[in-house]
């Protein structure tokens, strides 16, 4: 039997912490092996415990949770998930985490996102964090401190483009979408991310994109010189109506744990009849969009699967490769140039 992924609490909460000590220890995988109220309880029981996933809380005494984190990743890092209340400010926030070594964010339960949901999110997102590969994930954080200019585009845009990813692709989308030119190819994204940190994620990289960058709202636009974010918390479709695209933005169940899912994302766009595709399936824990880039291919489009050198966690796009779904299989520096390149083909 492989051993138990050990979970370090740091929460200033004691209702936090009981809770989630008792939802996540129903998953047979994880182990709770300690919590802590404040950032130094939790040093003295990291060196005692050598927890494998670290949740923290930005808002606590003593040390707020961001400072501790930029220590935590000099002296000794880890992979850490932030849970953060579901509010704006938490999202910018969490923004920041990540950029400071953050392996993911995850939000409390409040409204719209019952215990049960958070729970299985969580789950999840602890399970990938034990994988992720900490020196590309700072490795992908340093890239992503260069502001490279805008790529040219060898045509007018004739497919959209279609991305999903997970762990470690806030990092990998940002690389991506800076590269895209002011007038590049419609673009629609989904990151497993909640509600509030999609828009807070949207905002940063509109201020450091050409392209003008937004999270979706239902019945918005498909058009060049846009990219569309798929809000946290709901699932994005493309819907077709005779030439005119729009975005569906709906709740409904988790899919492979997830809302939004890239899968019921790619699924939309592979059934708009005539609509050509450029996609690709970024870092990721789990098979979330394995078989929809494989359906897309199925359906014409030019597929991209991220490699396993530059992937932060290797699952998502490793299982399209092994379905067959990859048209071809790159490193993130490569990505951008190959999809507006294969954007502008007939």
């Amino acid at each position: 039997m492989a051993e138990k992924i050990k979970v370090l609490l740091v929460d200033d909460s004691a209702v936090v912490r009981e809770v989630l000590t008792a939802e996540l220890a129903r998953d047979p995988q994880l182990a709770i092996v300690g919590a802590a109220p404040d950032a130094f309880i939790a040093r003295d029981k990291i060196l005692k415990l050598a927890p494998d996933v670290i949740l923290l809380d930005i808002e606590m005494p003593r040390m707020d949770g961001l400072t501790f984190l930029r220590r935590l990743m000099h002296y000794r890092p880890l992979p850490v998930i932030i849970v953060s209340s579901l509010t704006k400010p938490g999202g910018r926030m969490a923004l920041e985490a990540i950029s400071a070594g953050a392996v993911d964010v995850a939000c409390k339960p409040g409204p719209g996102l019952p215990l049960a949901d958070m729970t299985e999110m969580l789950i999840a997102k602890i399970k990938a964090a034990a994988a992720a590969q900490m020196e590309r994930m700072r490795t992908v954080n340093g890239l992503g401190g260069e502001t490279a200019a805008p790529l040219p585009m060898t045509g007018a845009p004739r497919r959209i483009i279609a991305i999903g990813a997970s762990t470690g692709g806030t990092q990998a989308i940002e690389q991506i979408l800076t590269r895209f030119p002011e007038n590049g190819p419609a673009t629609l994204i989904v990151q497993h991310m909640p509600a509030y940190f999609t828009a807070s994620f949207a905002e940063r990289l509109n201020k450091i994109c050409a392209m003008e960058v937004r999270e979706a709202a239902h019945r918005d636009g498909v058009r060049p010189g846009l990219a569309l974010i798929a809000p946290g918390n709901q699932h994005m479709l493309l819907r077709q109506r005779g030439e005119e695209l729009t975005v569906e933005v709906k709740d409904g169940p988790m899919v492979h744990h997830q809302r939004p899912s890239v899968e019921v994302f790619f699924q939309s766009v592979a059934q708009c009849s005539g609509v050509k595709v450029a996609a690709a399936l970024l870092t990721g824990m789990g098979s979330d969009g394995a078989n929809g880039l494989l359906t897309l291919r199925q359906k014409g489009a030019h597929t991209i699967a991220q490699d396993q050198a530059t992937s932060v966690v290797f699952g998502m796009p490793a299982e399209a490769i092994k379905l067959g779904g990859a048209t071809e299989v790159a490193g993130l520096p490569r990505i951008a140039e190959l999809l507006l390149r294969h954007a502008c083909e007939t």
